[in-house]
């Protein structure tokens, strides 16, 4: 088969490879799409894959075209998404359910070859089938779907609150989504872009911020009558939008950082103090899975995005480019700021 193999730093050959073989338990699929995510970029760019030659793709959607022995959770011609995480079963967060936290994992696409390629195989139980109403490329971004309800769920949400979306990217997006689905109160998205917010509103949000106006803080806790937001989800990993979860949470308030920074995060003492007072609780979240495996977190993004309540915008999309150009397509992410969205890697004619 054909495949774009990472070959060495900053260079990604789409070259024949050996077609894998299916095991028992493991299903074979044809690959559609397959998203280039942030964490790839500096696996390829800057030497972060775990070994050379690798084939990339943790975010993907293909039809199964062989299953192995045992197989009874799809079937051939079904279309699925596929789960990434191979946990390990046997640790003790895996006992508990928290997938998420196993130490001994392997995961598609980065420890195991993945979907950027003709065809990838997976275990049984990562395949996530999706109603075929539902377009391939909308079913390659199911995993960010997941990592947005998945910091709900860690952070113990519930309806009738105002709820604050640090970020307009997917991530953000997909989780306003989930707070409107699951019963706020009212969301309002802050973002720097006017694009971004414009594309909130499509989706449902039901005010938006521009956080670069002056006066954007006062006309943030006006919408809450001063009180501030019962659940505040960072989606961006910037330092500032982290500061300002402080500034914007209630009294009792429930702040998650889905987000993950990438330079140096300091707080002040007089920071620090607002959450004692407020009495807010801040917790992380990382990826997306529950018990039992992969979790509702998969199984509800297949059943909201086939209903269309969870929706999808085009614009997520910066571009669709066939797989054979894999690493031109990698080499945009060098210019701070060009890639505006979800690169998509096609096999589809």
């Amino acid at each position: 088969m054909k495949a774009a193999v990472v070959v060495e730093n900053e260079k990604v050959e789409y070259m024949e490879v050996e077609e894998p073989a299916v095991k028992p338990g493991w299903v074979k699929i044809k690959v559609m799409y397959s998203g280039i995510c942030g964490s790839d970029v500096p696996r390829v760019l800057y030497h972060g894959v775990h070994f050379y030659p690798i084939v990339l793709g943790h975010e993907f959607s293909g039809d199964v075209v062989e299953i192995g022995e045992g197989v009874t959770k799809v079937k051939v011609g079904d279309r699925v998404s596929g789960a990434p995480l191979i946990p390990c079963m046997k640790c003790d967060d895996c006992q508990k359910g928290n997938f998420s936290l196993c130490k001994h994992y392997s995961f598609i696409g980065s420890r195991e070859n993945g979907a950027n390629a003709d065809y990838v195989v997976i275990p049984e139980q990562n395949a996530v089938p999706f109603d075929p109403s539902i377009p391939y490329e909308q079913g390659a971004m199911f995993e960010p779907s997941t990592v947005a309800l998945h910091g709900l769920l860690q952070n113990d949400y519930q309806g009738g609150q105002d709820v604050a979306i640090l970020g307009g990217g997917t991530i953000g997006m997909f989780t306003m989504q989930w707070a409107k689905i699951f019963g706020s109160h009212k969301v309002v998205v802050f973002d720097i872009s006017e694009e971004r917010l414009a594309l909130a509103k499509r989706l449902g949000a039901d005010e938006v911020i521009n956080t670069t106006t002056e006066n954007y803080m006062e006309e943030a806790m006006a919408v809450t009558g001063g009180k501030g937001y019962g659940y505040v989800f960072e989606t961006a990993g910037q330092a500032p939008t982290m500061h300002m979860a402080f500034r914007l949470a209630a009294n009792k308030a429930h702040v998650c950082f889905i987000g993950t920074p990438h330079v140096d995060l300091t707080f002040t003492p007089s920071e620090w103090e607002n959450m004692n007072r407020k009495e807010f609780k801040l917790t992380g979240s990382w990826m997306s899975y529950s018990a039992p495996f992969p979790g509702k977190e998969w199984e509800l993004t297949a059943h909201y995005f086939a209903t269309g309540q969870l929706k999808f915008d085009p614009s997520f999309i910066y571009k669709k480019v066939p797989m054979k150009d894999a690493n031109e397509a990698f080499q945009w992410f060098k210019t701070p700021g060009l890639v505006q969205g979800k690169v998509l890697l096609s096999n589809c004619d």
